[in-house]
């Protein structure tokens, strides 16, 4: 049958519309062009914030063998370095510590996860450490944290997570694959971004020192509060470090929380990222948005409830130096027991040999008590603040 011929009306419509479809595509071109070009200028923001360094040659070679199957061992490490900030956070304080250390183990199947809070009154064999300044330190016995205080003080932030790697490494028998340094105004940022995250105290909590004034209730905490909250020690509990790292564990489990409902939306989401990446120094293999996203996308299908909170079972160091009563030191078998789980890329709450009991701020429901594993024989106060349900309040 042949072809009809377009009368002049028609052909003028099949004008139009070819013209339409181009005019379409030619806009969609555009926007395609200019969203790539604004998504890229994000990424190249986002990317360009983040601080890293090779430190490689800092660890030597004589380290614990790598995991096999793809499990991660990542060192994040709170920076309490002043830099910047006048002394509003304390005054005479010449070196950058480590009062925050957890040693998070991503295992290979990406079905679990544990983060395992290393108190910095651990006392522990601190081992010789090389700045990037070309510096060596000797080897001493002292807190854990002043491991980062020693290398940041011949080489900045890099070569302070180089020497505590190397001494987590030394005393845990965990190879650390990757480091992350969080310092006090990244900290700030990103709860500010989030809108602030919430918490539930069950008692007043007053605290002159760190700017703190809470009533029993809920609370959404940003910015300088919220540092105050996760540092503050003698407002809460029985004043120790211990009772602090379960209000540490109890936080960060609601941030995280709170990041991963911001997920749908970009505007809070972006300015999360953006804070997070402007305020962490890392390792050269995570120093990338690439990398970064490559490891959360490798965790995402992770169910939030496997990712449980440990504190490394310890005992007062006054045990066994009558005088000591500042300090810890870990418990064994059960140390090493956790860490041989780590290192075996076996969960510790299901390990045949000794099952760890988690600090109950991971879940969905957390308790008001953040304790060591029971078989360390030692005791934390319980703490009073929760994320989670309890009699006193609901949380946000």
């Amino acid at each position: 049958m042949p072809t009809p011929t377009p009368t002049p009306s028609r052909a003028r419509m099949l004008r139009r519309r070819r013209r339409s479809v181009r005019l379409l595509a030619a806009g969609v071109a555009v926007a395609v062009v200019g969203g790539g070009a604004v998504a890229y200028g994000l990424y190249r923001h986002l990317d360009g914030n983040i601080a890293s360094a090779d430190i490689s040659g800092q660890l030597g070679i004589d380290r614990p063998a790598e995991e096999a199957g793809g499990a991660e061992n990542i060192l994040v490490i709170g920076s309490d370095s002043r830099d910047g900030l006048g002394s509003q956070y304390g005054s005479g304080l010449t070196t950058a510590q480590s009062d925050t250390m957890l040693l998070v183990h991503v295992s290979a199947d990406r079905q679990w996860a544990a983060a395992v809070s290393i108190p910095r009154d651990s006392w522990v064999s601190i081992p010789s450490c090389t700045g990037s300044d070309g510096t060596t330190t000797a080897p001493r016995t002292a807190k854990v944290n002043e491991a980062f205080a020693l290398g940041s003080a011949h080489g900045g932030t890099a070569s302070g997570a180089a020497c505590a790697i190397k001494t987590v490494e030394a005393v845990s028998g965990v190879r650390v694959d990757h480091f992350v340094v969080v310092d006090f105004t990244g900290f700030k940022t990103m709860t500010t971004a989030l809108g602030g995250v919430p918490i539930c105290t069950t008692e007043p909590v007053v605290d002159p020192l760190a700017d703190l004034d809470l009533p029993a209730g809920e609370h959404l905490l940003e910015g300088e509060q919220a540092l105050g909250f996760v540092r503050t020690r003698h407002a809460i509990g029985d004043g120790s470090d211990l009772g602090r790292i379960g209000r540490q564990q109890q936080f960060l489990a609601s941030m995280a929380r709170t990041a991963e409902s911001k997920l749908t939306d970009p505007a809070a989401l972006y300015g999360f990222l953006d804070a997070a990446t402007s305020s962490i120094t890392t390792d050269s293999g995570l120093g990338s948005l690439t990398a970064l996203g490559s490891l959360a996308q490798s965790v995402s299908s992770l169910d939030p409830a496997q990712l449980q909170f440990f504190t490394v079972p310890n005992h007062p160091r006054s045990d066994v130096v009558k005088s000591d009563r500042a300090n810890v030191l870990w418990s064994q078998p059960a140390a090493g027991a956790l860490f041989s789980d780590l290192e075996r890329d076996v969960d510790p709450t299901t390990s045949s040999a000794d099952p760890v009991e988690p600090a109950p701020s991971a879940g969905a429901s957390p308790s008001a008590s953040a304790s060591p594993s029971s078989a360390s024989g030692a005791t934390a106060a319980p703490a009073p603040v929760t994320t989670g349900a309890d009699t006193a309040c609901t949380p946000t």
